[in-house]
């Protein structure tokens, strides 16, 4: 199967592209989708590319941190500013993946992959989609449902919350196979205290549910608390709501959902020993 490959100059050329033309999709690392094309994926008729520079954009100042869609693991784990996001990118397969994955890629990865989209939306990250002649925001959690990533929409960007503290954030990844197997499951907190207290908490699951998901029940029940054995407990004794885990080669739906609480009562310990 010959699958012709169209090189463009913009972000917006190429938007146009995967537009114009059913079954293009566009290639950045190509850490999934050349596996995809290789096993004889027929749905996948035109390779797009692009070189515009802004998919390698790193802006880490301030509050936000702007992450361009090409930027790859390994890039995460060679700036000192995303220090905080490194034990997520290190926790992305071996040198030769993180070398290749990119931001925009993990978007679009099904679970039980897609470990990094677990810590973006515990830091409330925000998607921008280049479609047309100018891209357009919306958050992670919406663009997850949306019809825009199921068809392959051509991301330029994300924006996350950047952690007011080390301490606030946290990340686990759940593997048979270590350091770089598959997940059973992943989980991240954000995590920050205003007063002692637990403000904006945001937790986020990885292959409990099709794509990654918050853990809104536990939100709710640590939210304003301080993080004692308490608050915990009352977090654990939500953590499997609205989890829809599935039954595939690394585990099934019943060992996910048991061992769920387990690991995120040691996070939850690890984070209030954090703030001791």
């Amino acid at each position: 199967m010959v699958v012709p490959v169209r090189t463009c100059e913009s972000l917006r050329d190429a938007a146009q592209v995967l537009t114009r033309e059913k079954g293009a999709k566009l290639l950045a690392g190509g850490t999934l989708l050349m596996r995809d094309l290789n096993e004889g994926d027929q749905s996948i008729q035109a390779l797009v590319t692009t070189d515009d520079r802004a998919l390698k954009d790193i802006r880490p100042s301030g509050s936000r941190v702007q992450l361009g869609a090409g930027v790859t693991m390994a890039d995460i784990m060679r700036n000192r500013d995303l220090e905080f996001l490194h034990p997520v990118a290190r926790a992305i397969g071996g040198p030769a993946v993180r070398n290749m994955a990119t931001v925009g890629g993990n978007l679009f990865a099904a679970a039980p992959y897609g470990d990094f989209v677990v810590a973006l939306l515990a830091l409330d990250a925000t998607v921008s989609v280049q479609s047309g002649y100018s891209p357009r925001e919306i958050s992670l959690e919406q663009f997850l449902s949306s019809p825009e990533r199921a068809n392959g929409a051509l991301v330029a960007s994300v924006q996350l919350r950047r952690p007011a503290t080390p301490e606030a954030f946290h990340f686990k990844k759940v593997s048979r196979v270590k350091p770089k197997g598959i997940s059973v499951l992943a989980i991240a907190a954000h995590l920050p205290l205003s007063g002692g207290r637990l403000s904006n908490v945001r937790v986020a699951y990885g292959a409990m549910a099709p794509t990654a998901v918050r853990a809104k029940s536990v939100e709710r029940t640590l939210e304003g608390r301080n993080l004692d054995h308490q608050a915990i407990d009352a977090a654990l004794a939500v953590a499997n709501e609205n989890c829809t885990p599935a039954t595939d080669a690394i585990a099934t739906d019943w060992y996910r959902l048991e061992v769920l609480p387990v690991h995120l009562r040691r996070l939850l310990e690890s984070a209030r020993g954090a703030n001791a």
